[in-house]
């Protein structure tokens, strides 16, 4: 089984990128959990590359590693009450090439108390409803002391729906 984990964040020491990959020592045995870390290289989206047929590498590389993987793990921050819009341009890239549709997808935001990060997620939600997307969680987990237990339930949940 293979599980994609993708920040919504580019900061370089972000705590989404720090949820990832403690995500990443919660796998169980036989799982395989890939950080993908390209959305910082992605082109805007733009419909005119791909009628012209020139595709991107990077966007060649997203998509790959989208349709390679059994479910999707996002974690993202919350910008100006919705998705960063980094995430989102990846996303636009994937919808129309149909890597996403239907795709297992766990949902969270790494954050300072529990009630930050639900605008954000639910722009999230709404954007992976375009493509039909089968959703795991959507509550944002607090960073503390539960942390890491709350983080490795998340992926237990997405690993088991992804098994059935």
């Amino acid at each position: 089984m293979n599980i994609l984990g993708i920040s919504g964040s580019l900061q370089r020491q972000s705590g989404n990128g720090t949820l990832l990959q403690v995500a990443a020592r919660a796998v169980p045995a036989g799982v395989t959990f890939r950080i993908y870390d390209g959305v910082r290289d992605l082109p805007h989206f733009d419909p005119d590359i791909e009628r012209e047929g020139a595709v991107p590498a990077p966007v060649v590389a997203l998509r790959q590693a989208v349709a390679a993987a059994d479910g999707l793990l996002i974690a993202t921050p919350e910008y100006g009450h919705s998705l960063p819009g980094s995430l989102k341009n990846a996303i636009d890239w994937l919808i129309g090439s149909g890597e996403l549709e239907s795709k297992l997808v766990a949902i969270t935001a790494a954050v300072p108390a529990r009630e930050r990060g639900q605008r954000g997620l639910r722009a999230l939600r709404d954007t992976l409803g375009a493509v039909s997307a089968r959703i795991i969680g959507g509550e944002p987990i607090a960073r503390g002391p539960n942390f890491d237990g709350a983080v490795a339930e998340l992926v237990s949940a997405l690993v088991h729906a992804a098994d059935r």
